[in-house]
């Protein structure tokens, strides 16, 4: 892949070198790797985590803010936070108190308790929906929402974003090839045809859009209000606002998913930019790190909703089997660990150190791509930020895929592993936190500064 402007040949002489520096420096995570695999598959307690840029995993043993110390006793400045699960920082005080408080009076009891009411008037306070359900992931909140709007309506297609990330719904893996909806690459275990009731379609085209709900078989669009996953995508002037017209045109209800995007305000884009969703969905930093997931709802869905609920368990005997739910959901330590952070840690004054600091990052990135007359480019929402390896940030999420070029990516993350800094894998964006400084952000420009620097020397690297 040539998209980046640089040689493969000098990508890889680059990322072998720095493939050796990481085993010398890091021998007690070389050990851990041989030992897990053993007992655990791929070596790894999640498969994801055997996917990142290092020769084997990098092993943590501990994390406190904007920081992160592995077991051969090296500091890291953390801008990929758990990839938005503790955005706000690795256990923040008044989370880690929470959990201390709770760790002694239940953990789950499958009932409620003040907790549970506070933070229902917090999200409803903070988003503008009035009603709220807490699960144990984002991906539970989008697989219970869509069931719902599938009730709702009586249709039965879900539509997306080609390249969208909702979680591992299996009915949001679907991409678009030649305005046609195929099954995304990769897919393991796939048993039945997702095409016949999902769609997919480009994000920002406004007449793909219409063409899709036009059908009149749509009971939802599922988005983020920006791309996330596949390289960060903006949405056009106005068109978020036109998936809420024509959703309400054709009769289909609007899911926005801000799991990630969360990150632009302390209302999220939707109440940035005024989305007015039917649904709205956050997980993973929701609870300061704490496993949970959340979905509110308009009163006009709660209505529905049960109505809903009534006539599904007309023929049913017992109560519990909507197919939504699980035994932990909603457990109290998750609701105490929410509420604490939504009452101490998820602050506008959180947000006042954050986007700042992101925007510097975005700028001194913009620095290197000029300094280096690259023909990359850098797109910015909130607290995140990222380079593309295109010149010109992409609009759809195909544009951002065609920008990819892994070995180089994988390259330069290792490049700065191995000098103490992590950015999120699979792609280039960095996530600044409240414990996040001025220091780290130019220590990340510096040091990527000095990467691309000695890529770029090796001969034959430029193309």
């Amino acid at each position: 892949m040539t998209a980046s402007g640089i040689s493969q040949a000098a990508v890889e002489t680059f990322a072998a070198r720095e493939r050796a520096r990481f085993l010398e420096r890091n021998p007690k995570s070389v050990a851990l790797a041989e030992r897990a695999h053993k007992s655990l598959y791929a070596g790894v307690p999640m498969h994801w985590m055997a996917d990142w840029s290092t020769p084997c995993p990098l092993f943590v043993e501990r994390a406190k803010g904007a920081r992160f110390y592995d077991v051969d006793g090296h500091e890291y400045i953390d801008f990929c936070l758990g990839d938005t699960g503790t955005m706000f920082g690795h256990s923040p005080d008044p989370v880690a108190r929470a959990i201390a408080e709770q760790a002694n009076n239940g953990l789950t009891t499958m009932l409620p308790g003040e907790d549970a009411v506070v933070c229902g008037e917090l999200l409803a306070e903070r988003f503008g929906l009035p009603y709220w359900q807490v699960t144990a992931t984002a991906t539970d909140s989008n697989r219970y929402v869509l069931r719902w709007a599938r009730a709702i309506t009586g249709r039965k297609t879900l539509l997306v974003f080609d390249g969208c990330y909702h979680g591992t719904v299996d009915d949001v893996m679907v991409r678009s090839r030649d305005g046609e909806t195929v099954h995304r690459s990769g897919l393991v275990g796939q048993a039945y045809d997702l095409t016949q009731y999902s769609r997919a379609i480009p994000f920002n085209d406004v007449e793909a859009l219409e063409a899709a709900l036009a059908q009149g078989d749509v009971c939802a669009l599922l988005c983020e209000p920006a791309m996330t996953n596949i390289g960060m995508v903006l949405p056009d002037p106005g068109f978020m606002q036109k998936c809420r017209e024509l959703t309400r045109k054709y009769g289909s209800l609007l899911i926005i998913d801000e799991t990630h995007t969360i990150s632009t305000d302390i209302g999220g884009c939707t109440r940035l930019w005024n989305l007015d969703p039917d649904f709205f969905v956050v997980g993973k930093p929701i609870a300061g790190g704490v496993p949970c997931g959340i979905f509110g709802c308009s009163a006009e869905m709660a209505e529905r909703m049960l109505a809903s609920r009534k006539q599904a368990q007309q023929d049913s005997h017992g109560h519990g089997h909507s197919g939504m739910g699980t035994t932990l959901s909603a457990n109290a330590l998750a609701m105490h660990c929410m509420r604490a952070n939504l009452e101490e840690v998820m602050t506008q004054a959180a947000y006042d150190h954050m986007l700042p600091l992101a925007k510097r990052l975005a700028d001194g990135f913009r620095s290197l791509i000029g300094k280096y007359e690259l023909k990359w480019s850098v797109t910015e929402l909130g607290a995140r930020s990222e380079f593309q390896f295109c010149p010109v940030s992409p609009r759809t999420g195909a544009a951002a895929e065609a920008a990819f070029h892994d070995e180089l990516q994988m390259a330069l993350h290792l490049y700065l592993i191995n000098r103490g800094i992590l950015i999120t894998p699979f792609h280039n964006m960095t996530l600044c936190c409240p414990d996040t400084s001025e220091a780290d952000v130019d220590k990340l420009i510096a040091t990527l500064d000095q990467a691309i620097g000695e890529l770029l020397a090796i001969p034959g690297a430029r193309l």
